[in-house]
């Protein structure tokens, strides 16, 4: 009886932290970085030309264009994800746009509320990339579990990075 009193309060305590967490960890931030040998005009035309988005991120099946703006800023697409066999539909919107410099975008895909920020820098004609992300969640079960899998959104934004140098690098 005591053994099973012992495993109930380890179970207890685990489910009252991870229902907590929802409570003090608002967002998850994280950062990835990549060096592509290439200038940064380079990089940024091929960043941001909307076709060439499925060379890098082999999830997406299709993009669609809402709104697109001339100056990029208030574009609006919506993306379809293909993540393990399941459809994803997330909207895509351009918060900022500054040619060869950043590019901010704010995704809305169901219960994850996503915000990129890339920011091109160069130095003797190579580019880096760095990404500073934040998620947030409207759910708040969701909000509860990213601060869990904060390896994981990096790892797969690294990821992300690694196969765009790829891409233009080739």
């Amino acid at each position: 009886m005591k053994t099973i009193k012992i495993i109930l309060g380890v179970i207890t305590f685990f489910v009252v932290a991870f229902f907590l967490t929802g409570l003090f960890v608002k967002e998850t931030t994280y950062q990835a970085s990549v060096v592509i040998n290439k200038p940064v005009s380079e990089v940024f035309k091929d960043f941001s030309t909307t076709k060439n988005i499925k060379d890098w991120i082999p999830e997406i099946k299709s993009v669609k264009v809402i709104n697109e703006n001339p100056g990029k800023v208030g574009s609006t697409y919506e993306i379809v994800i293909n993540n393990r066999g399941q459809d994803i539909t997330m909207t895509q919107k351009v918060l900022a746009f500054v040619l060869n410099e950043k590019a901010t975008f704010y995704f809305d895909a169901e219960n994850m509320l996503k915000t990129d920020d890339y920011v091109f820098t160069e130095k003797g004609g190579i580019t880096t990339i760095q990404l500073n992300a934040i998620c947030v969640s409207d759910s708040y079960i969701m909000a509860c579990m990213f601060p869990y899998f904060k390896g994981t959104f990096q790892a797969q934004d690294q990821g992300y990075l690694n196969s765009f140098k790829a891409f233009v690098e080739k």
